[in-house]
């Protein structure tokens, strides 16, 4: 019987470990599959945390239901009729800038009536389909704000790119890859000559399909509506651990992997145990996957550490609802950089999900670091406290202090996907080739939503049974 180990509880581990069993069952083939986790319980970033009526999430609060993969995983797992989607609300989303939220145009004649971009700014967003703007040389790996100031001016980066680069990534566009970031972008500018162009022969494509009953994406990626459960996202994690069972060994920090002598691997842990594998799923992020290959392969230990990562802090504040005098229906709001403000943006999570805060509370999660200020991770409670007050008072009106207040601390948050980081993913998939049955699964390499990761599972799990 084939023995498997596969490094890191995360999501991405469980959901390489659950798909594995499942396909392996489904193919008759026995396998011998023991997941190592280094904390006392399994889920790593994805933690519900509960307090005095309010529901935080420590990490990502959910996924998109336009993409396959969570959802098919919930279906299997027996765990979909627990799904939550999030209201309406969450389909509106604001930018804070000049002093005003505002709330992104969904359409055409919305954008020419919104005051987030000056008529200048428009009047170069109009220039966007001309064929003097010119797609980027092939091969070149451009940056998302070298993307942003020759596509669509220099405004649109700074009020519509960079913001949405934090909130996702809580990047810096000045160094992150467009083609690694956002590749349907750069796919729908080769293939169309620019976005405008795209949307519009898109668009036509689209009303088509839904004519004929089909269901698309939309020009610049997918939609759809983000969901999670109603206890919190941590319900995924803890259903995968349970259906695991004995699979999953909390507790364990692996330290090393090395080649084995009557087995292909065996790996070292820091209690001194050691376990022998025919095949070794590394599951954990960049930096950690580093240290335990370095004895392994130097080449690809230096490859991963060359994949950077941002801090963030996630700030959850409590409030009566009759402390806050504006409306909050909506998803939230990012900041852009020249606003002058300590945090990227605040979700309104209770207006999201219900459930997240008692009867009469409203629940705001701000988040605040990222690669433009990775010093703030390091700030004390109460500087954090005092540099949110001042931004929710600024952008939201708000003076009250809150009643209840979480701080969470992720001082290696996000893998960031900056310039090079396609030929890192080739340099990898070059020295890997010399470790048959050695997989990297996880964030840091093609996407780093809970689709991506899951996605990313499906094809670790298949690669690993095809070798088994």
């Amino acid at each position: 019987m084939k023995k498997i180990i596969i490094i890191g509880g995360g999501i991405s581990g469980l959901a390489t470990a659950w798909l594995l069993r499942a396909k392996a069952l489904a193919t008759g083939k026995e396998l011998d599959i023991t997941l190592l986790e280094k904390e006392g319980q399994a889920g790593g970033k994805i933690k519900s945390i509960k307090a005095d009526g309010y529901t935080c999430e420590w990490g990502p609060n959910g996924f998109l239901d336009s993409k396959p993969q969570t959802l098919d995983l919930c279906r299997a797992l027996g765990v979909e009729s627990n799904l939550h989607r999030s209201n309406d609300n969450a389909r509106k989303r604001f930018i804070f800038s000049g002093g005003t939220l505002h709330q992104l145009p969904d359409g055409g004649p919305a954008f020419l009536k919104s005051g987030l971009i000056s008529w200048p700014g428009k009047l170069r967003l109009a220039l966007e389909p001309t064929p003097f703007i010119t797609p980027a040389p092939a091969g070149v790996d451009e940056t998302l704000a070298a993307f942003g100031r020759r596509r669509l001016g220099k405004e649109a980066l700074d009020k519509l790119i960079a913001p949405m680069v934090s909130g996702i990534f809580a990047g810096d566009p000045e160094t992150m890859s467009l083609i690694s970031c956002f590749p349907r972008i750069a796919e729908l500018e080769r293939e169309y000559g620019g976005l405008i162009r795209a949307m519009i022969k898109l668009g036509k494509k689209k009303k088509q399909d839904l004519a004929a009953g089909k269901v698309v994406s939309s020009a610049a990626g997918p939609g759809g509506v983000l969901t999670s459960f109603r206890e919190g996202i941590q319900y995924l994690s803890d259903a995968l651990a349970t259906s695991l069972g004995g699979i999953v060994t909390p507790g364990v920090t692996v330290t090393a992997v090395h080649k084995g002598e009557s087995v292909p691997y065996r790996v070292t842990c820091s209690s001194g145990a050691e376990y022998e594998a025919d095949q070794v799923i590394v599951a954990s992020p960049a930096f950690a996957a580093a240290d335990m290959l370095d004895g392994l392969d130097g080449g690809i230990a230096g490859i991963l550490r060359q994949i950077p990562y941002a801090s963030m802090t996630v700030i959850c504040f409590g409030y009566s609802r009759g402390q806050i005098g504006r409306s909050l229906d909506g998803f939230g709001y990012l900041i852009p950089k020249q606003e002058g403000c300590s945090t990227l943006g605040t979700l309104w999570d209770s207006s999201m999900f219900e459930d997240r805060a008692p009867e009469g509370k409203v629940l705001l999660r701000s988040m605040m670091g990222g690669a433009c200020f990775p010093e703030y991770v390091a700030l004390s409670d109460d500087e954090v406290v005092a540099k949110v007050r001042r931004d929710l008072a600024l952008t939201m009106g708000i003076e009250s202090q809150p009643e209840f207040v979480r701080i969470f601390r992720h001082p290696q948050a996000i893998p960031q996907y900056t310039v090079g980081h396609g030929a890192r993913l080739q340099g990898l998939e070059e020295c890997l080739k010399a470790h048959p049955g050695l997989l990297l699964t996880g964030n840091s390499y093609r996407g780093i939503g809970l689709n991506d990761c899951v996605a990313a599972a499906e094809r670790a799990a298949d690669e690993a049974l095809a070798c088994a």
